[in-house]
């Protein structure tokens, strides 16, 4: 069955200040991008316009909601190897040397299906980058008003992916998972993050994080990176 996600227009716009911790998760994704790359869910482009760069065959950028899309269009609409597109990934007849999912399967409700359709349109030896939020035991009222059907645990990306191998697996954002869980004890009712406390995040924990997600091995924190190659 196709399934509409969405997430709420505001929560990507407050996203968006968070450009250290972008950068610092692209730091690890960026190597595994070449070719033609299809992000989808690229919500008003955070992400795209930190590794966006003339290399690149195509990008073809995926966008349900309205807003987004409109905007994403407006702004690419002088590059000539962007494509923004209002459709799902059933809908597309092209395959890919890289497929991004940058906290957007967490919005699907039928995550292994759109894995599947993903994996069909990754060419041979190309790359399907996950992040998503980790760690079911702190699902609570946030994860809900952003749309969230569930966050995960390792042992689902370590389960065996049909013509997938899994090349790269880390958590990440360790302060994050901290101060994720002091914020939801504290602000049990609230609906989405400020930007302020965003700002805050970002700014001032993000570098606590880099340190500390280094120390661990990268085997804690808030979020997951999974990087799976196609045989």
């Amino acid at each position: 069955m196709k399934e509409e996600y969405t997430y709420p227009e505001t929560i990507t716009e407050n996203f968006d200040i968070a450009n250290f911790h972008i950068k610092y998760c692209l730091s690890f994704i960026k190597k595994y991008l070449k070719g033609d790359i299809l992000e989808v869910g690229a919500g008003c482009g955070s992400f795209t316009r930190n590794y966006l760069n003339e290399k690149f065959t195509s990008v073809t950028l995926t966008e349900k909601d309205k807003e987004n899309f409109l905007k994403l269009s407006e702004k690419y609409k002088k590059n000539e190897k962007v494509k923004v597109i209002n459709e799902l990934i059933y809908d597309i007849n092209q395959q890919y040397n890289s497929i991004l999912y940058l906290h957007v399967l967490e919005h699907i409700k039928d995550d292994k299906q759109e894995i599947d359709e993903a994996i069909r349109k990754l060419k041979k030896n190309g790359y399907l980058i996950i992040m998503v939020p980790a760690h079911q035991k702190i699902y609570g009222n946030l994860d809900k008003e952003v749309g969230h059907y569930r966050r995960y645990e390792s042992d689902f990306f370590k389960q065996e992916m049909k013509n997938l191998k899994l090349v790269n697996f880390k958590y990440l954002d360790s302060a994050g998972y901290l101060l994720y869980k002091l914020n939801s004890f504290i602000f049990s009712n609230e609906k989405s993050p400020t930007k302020l406390k965003i700002f805050i995040w970002d700014k001032f924990f993000t570098p606590i994080s880099i340190l500390f997600d280094f120390i661990s091995m990268y085997k804690f924190g808030k979020c997951i990176l999974a990087i799976y190659k196609k045989h």
